[in-house]
């Protein structure tokens, strides 16, 4: 849901600057709704904090780009590169590996790819894929850390601060659109701080590598919001991803 308004954004505010706004608007829910500016951050934990944050903003500002330079299968599927790798990256066996293939698979015929889209848009959906990777590994580590859940409003506003730069334009205009600028910012509370508090505490009861496999259920997931809630009538291909995603999860079982 966050995605499809933030989508309607782009041509009205710019997507850097919906970028920016939506990782402002959940920083400031999260710091608010934890009170984080009572709370103290050891010096040793700040440093993954800010990384992290920087991180986490940049990969949803490189999403962002990639979806508006190619259709948002291609950008999906690419992007999940990243988390394949860091599930390849946990203990390896045939079972294992043959799990990561399958739900491979099956994220790319639910991302319904084609060939349309730019070198533009592969790019920055490669970026993603990065950054989403590094999300992973650092979220784990301030999931587990003291900072935890202030670790991810401060997180994001501090990368939200360092990418400010690159929408500038566009923040300088946000109060010619009020009324978008304040949805601009309610997609954060949609995309990031729902979804990344979950992950926060799910980063404390499952390893990295696993944690990373079982992001392929986020395109199966849609998927399935999407027959629901917007009575959309799925291909036969995304039936079939769908199959591969929940069979590779029961093949790979409790093995991490």
């Amino acid at each position: 849901m966050g995605a499809a308004i933030a989508f309607n954004l782009f041509d009205t505010l710019g997507v850097s600057t919906v970028a920016i706004l939506r990782v402002v608007g959940a920083a400031l829910v999260m710091i608010i709704i934890r009170r984080s500016w009572r709370r103290s951050i050891p010096s040793g934990d700040l440093m993954w904090v800010a990384a992290f944050g920087i991180v986490l903003a940049g990969m949803n500002l490189c999403f962002y780009l990639s979806i508006d330079n190619l259709p948002l299968g291609n950008a999906v599927a690419i992007e999940f590169l990243g988390p394949v790798v860091v599930a390849f990256s946990g203990r390896k066996s045939l079972r294992t590996t043959c799990s990561l293939l399958l739900a491979l698979v099956g994220v790319i015929l639910i991302s319904e790819v084609s060939p349309e889209g730019s070198s533009k848009g592969i790019l920055f959906a490669l970026a993603a894929g990065t950054l989403w990777a590094l999300y992973i590994l650092l979220g784990s580590r301030v999931a587990r850390s003291d900072a935890h859940m202030d670790g991810l409003g401060i997180g994001m506003l501090i990368g939200a601060c360092v990418l400010a730069p690159t929408g500038l334009n566009g923040l300088r205009g946000i109060g010619d659109e009020p009324l978008l600028t304040v949805v601009a910012l309610s997609t954060g509370v949609l995309s990031s701080a729902i979804p990344y508090s979950i992950d926060q505490i799910v980063f404390r009861k499952v390893s990295r590598a696993r944690f990373a496999f079982l992001q392929a259920l986020l395109p199966t997931t849609a998927v399935l919001v999407g027959i629901t809630t917007l009575r959309q009538q799925p291909s036969l291909w995304e039936l079939v991803g769908i199959f591969l995603v929940v069979g590779a999860i029961l093949l790979r079982g409790q093995t991490e």
